[in-house]
């Protein structure tokens, strides 16, 4: 496995651990600790900035509204999907988790095909359609929408949009992010422990340790993705990014006991079978892609002959 793959490899492993991180939370109050993620967020970003000197993209983005806007939207899709997450790790749906994240790739075809307008392949049409049988069968077993799975999978793939045209990269556009949602959440704790109280004042040193970690805990699996991304390729991040939720799938289910029911099988099974169908068709149209056309194979070959 080569560096780029390692890079992204860490990464996903680190997405997938992140439930055992915030269980050691769970006595604090979830959108508490999405703020304390944001801001302790934000100083680790500032500071790496200040290391590798990075800061003179920044001040340009400050003077563009649309730059503004665009990071400001980004950044409240990522603040909800946090808060959704972390509630649901804590209230005992890690295993709804997981399914948010191992839909995500297929909710990025569906917004590509309706947003971008990008054509969608027959294999790409038949996973979405695999994973709309899967979604609905969970939805009738259980009487109740899966909202985790599909809240997490549809803000975080529009949040991927959106940074997909973005004009900062992973570093600078998080740092913005994080800038844009820092004075809210700085006012929100303020807020709190003027109203009543807030864990991180009246808690334990190990609390405050852990809600400050929470910073580099977000920040260093999305540099080791941005290295990662630019070192392999789609399609070996495709196969990496189930990395992630077959870890959240083996915490839930392993670790914390949350109940895997015959009918929830069958409803991952078919999801997983979705995932299949959409990675084989990723494979072999991106081999087909970069293959070689049969004029261009054969060009050189009569160049020669003539010679």
């Amino acid at each position: 496995m080569n560096k780029g793959a390692l890079y992204a490899a860490g990464a996903y492993a680190c997405w997938g651990l992140l439930p055992v991180f915030w269980k050691a939370l769970q006595h604090v109050d979830a959108l508490e600790i999405v703020a304390h993620r944001i801001i302790w967020a934000l100083a680790f970003a500032v500071a790496l900035l200040t290391i590798r000197r990075r800061w003179s993209r920044m001040n340009v983005a400050w003077r563009n509204r649309r730059t503004l806007a665009t990071f400001l939207v980004t950044g409240a899709l990522l603040t909800a999907n946090w808060f959704v997450y972390v509630w649901a790790v804590n209230s005992n749906h890690i295993v709804e988790t997981s399914l948010g994240y191992f839909i995500n790739p297929l909710v990025n075809v569906l917004l590509g095909a309706l947003v971008l307008k990008e054509r969608l392949r027959s294999g790409q049409g038949l996973a979405m359609s695999v994973a709309l049988v899967g979604v609905l069968y969970l939805t009738f077993q259980y009487g109740s929408f899966p909202w985790i799975a599909l809240i997490l999978a549809v803000t975080f793939a529009l949040y991927g949009l959106l940074r997909k045209t973005a004009p900062l990269d992973s570093l600078e556009g998080f740092s913005l992010e994080t800038a844009l949602l820092t004075p809210p959440m700085i006012a929100f704790l303020a807020y709190r422990e003027w109203t009543t109280h807030t864990t991180f004042i009246h808690s334990d040193p190990l609390t405050w340790i852990l809600l400050m970690a929470a910073g580099p805990v977000t920040a260093i699996p999305l540099l080791l993705f941005a290295a990662g991304a630019r070192r392999v390729s789609l399609i070996t991040l495709g196969v990496l990014q189930y990395i992630a939720p077959t870890l959240q799938f083996l915490i839930g289910v392993g670790l914390y006991s949350e109940p895997l029911t015959l009918p929830r099988l069958i409803g991952f099974v078919l999801i997983w079978t979705a995932l299949a169908i959409y990675t084989f068709d990723s494979i072999v149209h991106r081999q087909l892609d970069a293959a070689p056309s049969p004029a261009t194979s054969e060009a050189p070959r009569s160049v020669s002959l003539k010679g």
